[in-house]
């Protein structure tokens, strides 16, 4: 329970919304109430009278969105007696299960692509304590061993396809109208597994009182959650992008080897396909591509024109969108909403290789310091 204005994380916040019970030992690092940063800078460059907003969610506990997800579903495997949680990752989803796992007194498993993930994010899963697999092969081959494994004794799932999961990430959704006091007309997201967009689109509906089509009744306890008084009138257009070397959206489905620099979104076979279709469609939107190129472009802009760092895999919903400003996809005058979905130290690496060149050697004497400096201004 919330004791005067402490802050104790979403589930505290959000309980009336979620499944949890009186009963329920809360597993929590204090996730969620990111800050809803207004792109001031590159709302003037894009024109159109638009207004951005960057959803940070690499300011959660380990650096990533996956925490939001990952105190609902470790939480409801605590209350059901598990021993250990599991699952596949390119990252995120490891260190976000490997630090909720040790919270709750719990062994975590995570399984890895061999050579595909970010030194940031293996070394938080490390230190964390979780038993680190590294398979010979992707993360879609990683996700299919985790699901055979499903009977193998007292142990849960927290990847995507764990539905708890996604009633904790629905949260931002909530957050974000909060923020606001409406919905945004755009939401931009980036999609890899496909669960997160899935799960906005829950969190829009539902803070607007209209029930998905796809959405199941598992979760309603009581009276179902979307009869509840509406807190918005509207819900957004989403709008999903993917890397190039990794679009299964846009083929038409699977990709058999996935390749992106941006390696939280490295996913060719995505576990919430249905879902997230229906969130596009039900909602107006669309899927979209950039290259790598342009990926590391936007990680650069935002970071140099509105002092954002956030990992490749993020910076993409903020390439996209503005993409389609000029394009004339989004409407002049809208409200749109991006979710940078991981913290850049996720990611150091990427981050110095594209700035090479910035650092200056030079002797240490003030005059040549200076004069450095001054023809630079």
């Amino acid at each position: 329970m919330s004791t005067g204005n402490h802050y104790l994380g979403l589930l505290d916040r959000y309980r009336d919304r979620l499944p949890v019970s009186p009963d329920m030992k809360i597993v929590s690092l204090v996730e969620g109430d990111t800050p809803l940063i207004p792109l001031e800078n590159l709302s003037r460059a894009a024109g159109h009278d638009v207004q951005i907003f960057a959803k940070f969610e690499g300011l959660n506990p380990t650096g990533s969105f996956k925490d939001r997800g990952m105190t609902m579903a470790v939480t409801q495997a605590v209350h059901e007696g598990t021993k250990a949680v599991i699952c596949a990752s390119t990252g995120n989803t490891s260190a976000s299960a490997a630090a909720y796992a040790a919270r709750a007194g719990i062994r975590a498993f995570v399984l890895i692509p061999d050579g595909k993930i970010a030194l940031g994010k293996l070394a938080q899963a490390m230190i964390q304590g979780a038993v680190v697999i590294q398979i010979q092969g992707n993360f879609d081959d990683g996700m299919r061993i985790v699901k055979e494994m499903a009977d193998a004794g007292p142990i849960s799932i927290v990847n995507s396809i764990n539905p708890y999961r996604l009633q904790g990430q629905k949260t931002a959704a909530f957050e974000i109208c909060d923020a606001l006091g409406r919905a945004p007309d755009y939401h931009c997201i980036p999609v890899g597994n496909a669960g997160n967009i899935s799960a906005h689109w829950v969190g829009y509906s539902e803070y607007a009182g209209v029930k998905p089509r796809t959405q199941s009744c598992a979760f309603c306890t009581d009276t179902c959650r979307f009869e509840r008084p509406a807190v918005v009138s509207n819900r957004p257009v989403m709008v999903g992008y993917q890397a190039a070397g990794s679009a299964p959206f846009l083929r038409g489905g699977p990709v058999d080897e996935p390749e992106t620099v941006a390696t939280a979104i490295r996913i060719g076979n995505p576990q919430s396909w249905d879902l997230a279709w229906a969130a596009v469609r039900e909602s107006g939107g669309w899927f979209d591509e950039l290259t790598d190129a342009d990926i590391l472009a936007a990680q650069k802009l935002l970071a140099e024109r509105e002092g954002v760092f956030c990992e490749p895999a993020s910076a993409i919903s903020v390439g996209g969108l503005l993409r389609d400003i000029k394009a004339g996809k989004i409407k002049p005058g809208s409200t749109i909403t991006c979710t940078l979905t991981g913290h850049g130290l996720k990611d150091p690496d990427t981050a110095i290789k594209q700035s090479q060149g910035q650092v200056l050697q030079i002797p240490a004497q003030t005059d040549l310091v200076k004069r450095a400096i001054l023809d630079r201004l």
